[in-house]
């Protein structure tokens, strides 16, 4: 039977799911299906506007939140990017806050080479393409070279004790993702300093939640990460990380650039209502995600907390909808502790080792992986889907294409996408608790270490009216960027088809669940018989 229902904006008529016309459904996927326009050439057509559109966003800003439109209607900053990184240590920083509230202040420790460096903060979105746009820049600051790595021989956990060299007054800034760029002196160096302007309030709005302490966790400044130390073997790793040192990859911006900046980019294009934060905010409060009409999982989402874990369940059980939209999402089980610069700065996963944790002897949960003994709570059922494996690179073949999220992107039954799978992957194990109904809209085989599986692109509705939306690949977000021929070089050989399709669905997604409970207009159709029998669960998977 063809699929034309979806999302309908009426919501719920107590007559079974509505049904939108093809103009309405196809609508979702529009702004998407144009390709991403050039920056300069955006920030030029941008410019003309800024003075009325930044009365707007003030205006804005005075009421319920960020105006997105309004926002992005500003000017960008076309040169936002790094072009000039210089010698590992010419300059480097970090953070003494995760996130902020609009109108507090944080400090910076920065180290560096040069005579004196500048820090401009640039707010991360679409703005025209630029994609970027500058809202404060400091006056040139005294450098100072700061101390190497300090290594805790009995966590082996590496930080960075260094001076306080700026303070960062953050009035006037609008919530979102920012990169603050350091620029040594003199063109010495250049790097990145990812910190985020976190919202009030949910209510409402789609949340963004960035991914830092999976971003800590794979961070291996000064030598050691959860997974390697000096001699790189799993022996030799960090068994707890803190935010109290930069980041040695991408940069200095983590895991932003790839996994997050592109999905950021493509929700601020929409205009969709959004809403800011950390997994560290998501713990830390509550009541935060009250209300909020879809939470957002980024590219890598691995690292969470319990409590995380368990306000995100709550408010998708109330009817938040989730859309996850990476792979290995809510894996590790982390605990946050205190550092000397503040709360919830160090992030503990004992792994293996969990029996070691003195947190875990004092009785908090063990910091391992969520479906692992001795407090076993799989992943799947918060996301119906759970990671299956590492590493892979295969198509991902699209199985239900009359589903209305894949709206308006002409794909068809078999058709496949090449390297879009990769490099994690997801699929549905009804081994594993799994919510049901659950819909896989794309089945697509692949070889792990040997070994036979299926990677699945799943929707699932929840008696609340909540609907989860999960790619099951970790390319996801890397892939909305994508834009070169076949088989090219960048974005791992990911080409512009997959960034039109990818853009399309993940329009269709946000549209769709920032409406509200999708669930309830849309619930899910189980069609799991169809992909797998009378069982989901696979041996070994």
């Amino acid at each position: 039977m063809e699929r034309t229902d979806g999302p309908s904006g009426a919501g719920d008529t107590g007559k079974g799911p509505a049904r939108p016309g093809r103009r309405a459904v196809l609508g979702l996927a529009a702004a998407a299906l144009v390709p991403w326009p050039g920056s300069t050439t955006a920030a030029r057509a941008h410019a003309a506007a800024g003075p009325a559109a930044g009365a707007a966003v003030r205006r804005a800003r005075t009421g319920c939140g960020l105006d997105v439109k309004a926002e992005n209607a500003l000017p960008g900053s076309p040169d936002w990017r790094i072009t000039r990184a210089g010698p590992a240590r010419a300059v480097e920083g970090f953070a003494e806050r995760v996130s902020v509230c609009s109108g507090e202040s944080f400090g910076l420790r920065v180290s560096t080479t040069a005579a004196s460096y500048t820090v401009s903060a640039y707010r991360m979105g679409w703005y025209g393409g630029a994609r970027a746009r500058l809202v404060w820049r400091s006056p040139a600051l005294p450098g100072l070279r700061q101390p190497p790595a300090r290594l805790d021989p009995a966590t082996r956990m590496v930080r960075a004790d260094w001076r306080r060299t700026a303070e960062v007054d953050t009035s006037g800034w609008p919530e979102g993702s920012y990169l603050l760029r350091l620029d040594a002196a003199d063109g010495a160096g250049q790097r990145f300093v990812p910190v985020t302007v976190r919202s009030s309030s949910a209510d409402g709005r789609t949340v963004v939640v960035n991914s830092v302490a999976t971003w800590q966790a794979y961070n291996r400044w000064g030598g050691t990460d959860l997974y390697t130390g000096p001699t790189k073997k799993n022996g030799s790793r960090s068994l707890q990380v803190t935010f109290d040192r930069p980041y040695k990859n991408r940069q200095g911006a983590g895991q932003f650039m790839v996994y997050e900046a592109p999905a950021i980019a493509l929700a601020e294009r929409l205009g969709l209502p959004l809403a800011y934060a950390t997994g560290v905010d998501v713990a830390r409060d509550p009541e935060f995600l009250t209300g909020a009409a879809c939470v957002v999982s980024l590219g890598h989402d691995e690292y969470w907390s319990p409590e995380q874990r368990r306000h995100v369940t709550r408010a998708r059980d109330a009817g938040t909808n989730l859309a996850v939209l990476g792979a290995n999402c809510c894996y590790r089980r982390v605990r946050f502790e205190d550092s000397p610069l503040g709360p919830d700065r160090v992030v503990v996963c004992y792994k293996d080792d969990y029996a070691r944790d003195p947190g875990h002897l004092r009785g908090s949960p063990p910091t391992n992986g969520f479906r692992s003994e001795p407090a076993p709570d799989p992943e799947s059922a918060l996301l119906g889907v759970l990671y299956a494996g590492y590493p892979v690179d295969a198509p991902y073949v699209v199985t239900h294409p009359e589903h209305w999220i894949l709206a308006g992107t002409g794909a068809r039954a078999g058709d496949s996408f090449p390297h879009l799978v990769g490099v994690e992957f997801d699929r549905v194990n009804t081994a594993f608790p799994t919510p049901r109904p659950i819909e896989v809209l794309a089945h697509s085989p692949v070889v792990c270490k040997g070994r036979r599986s299926y990677a699945d692109t799943a929707y699932l509705s929840l008696p609340g009216g909540a609907a989860v939306f999960a790619t099951g690949t970790m390319r996801w977000v890397e892939a909305l960027d994508a834009s070169g021929p076949a088989g090219g070089k960048a974005n791992h050989g990911l080409d512009a088809r997959a960034g039109r399709f990818t853009r399309t669905v993940t329009a269709n997604v946000l549209t769709a669940f920032a409406r509200g409970p999708a669930g309830r207009t849309a619930p899910a159709r189980d069609n799991l018989t169809t992909h797998y029998g009378d069982t989901a669960a696979a041996p070994g998977a």
